[in-house]
Formats: structure tokens, C-alpha cells, sequence
């Protein structure tokens, strides 16, 4: 059973239903990138009428943890993973649809083997990126995921 957009999408509706109510949606992932996107409604947006930051954070943290599980998944051993730091830089207001890409499934192949073959925990930090439908980068979030395996 592999990850696909879809059961990522149900498992936001089960898991982290704030971010399904507000329009989170993955549309792609491979082994290699994640894509994620999310519309300005008036269910997500700020008293400035565009997105909220926390909406954005949720599209873009969502990117980058798909691309952790789905990795975890395919190693078949026992990882956690978690959340340690993150960064925002918010460069345009985000009005309309933004979708976030992560693009790092190698760096979080790499960080994973390590942490099975050394069985301590690792981190690694992950960029996604969000534009608007025109192709400006309204977003920029990092996230620095912490793996280690479980006992």
C-alpha cells in the first residue's frame, strides 16, 4: 500500500482535521518530491483578506512530513519522526491558490538509512516552497525533521 494523494488526504480528514477544513490538499507525491495545495477561502484567510499564516505552515509542514512518512514506510522498520525547528519567510500576499513543494526525498532517503544504520536519531532540514498561480513565491518554510528509530 503506497502513499498517494488521496490517502494522505484522508488520513488530514482522520489526523489533523483543522488542516482539512481549511483546504489542504496533497495532489502529488513521488519518492523525490512532495506537492501540496491549498485555496484562499474565507475559512483560511486573515482580517488582511489573504491566507493566514498558520494555513500556509500547515500546506507547506505537510509537504515535507508526507515526504518523511512515505520514506519511513518504505524502509520498513519503526521510525518516529517530529517536528524540532521552523523557519517562515512570507515574500507576497497569498490570495488564490498556493501550492507548496518540497523536492527533497533524496536528503530524507539519505537522513532515514543513516538513522537505521547507526540507530541513533537524525535531523534534517527540509525547504518547501509556495507559489501562486502565476508562479511568484509567496512562501518559503523550513522544517528541521528529527528521526530515530523506536525501540
Amino acid at each position: 500500500m503506497g502513499f498517494t494523494p488521496a490517502k494522505i488526504n484522508l488520513f488530514l480528514l482522520l489526523k489533523l482535521p483543522s488542516a482539512f477544513l481549511c483546504g489542504v490538499r496533497a495532489t502529488e507525491i513521488t519518492p523525490d518530491f512532495c506537492k501540496v495545495s491549498v485555496k484562499h477561502r474565507w475559512i483560511n484567510q486573515n482580517p488582511f483578506r489573504s491566507m493566514y499564516f498558520a494555513v500556509q505552515q500547515m500546506a507547506a509542514e505537510l509537504s515535507t512530513g508526507a515526504l518523511v512518512m512515505a520514506c519511513i514506510k518504505s524502509s520498513g522498520k519503526n521510525v518516529s519522526m517530529l517536528v524540532l525547528h521552523s523557519k517562515s519567510s512570507f515574500l507576497k500576499k497569498a490570495t488564490g491558490r498556493i501550492t507548496f513543494i518540497c523536492n527533497e526525498g533524496a536528503s530524507v532517503k539519505e537522513t532515514i538509512q543513516l538513522t537505521i544504520a547507526s540507530g541513533e536519531a537524525q535531523s534534517v532540514w527540509l525547504k518547501s516552497v509556495g507559489t501562486n498561480s502565476e508562479g511568484l513565491v509567496v512562501s518559503e518554510m523550513d522544517f528541521e525533521w528529527t528521526v530515530k528509530l523506536k525501540a
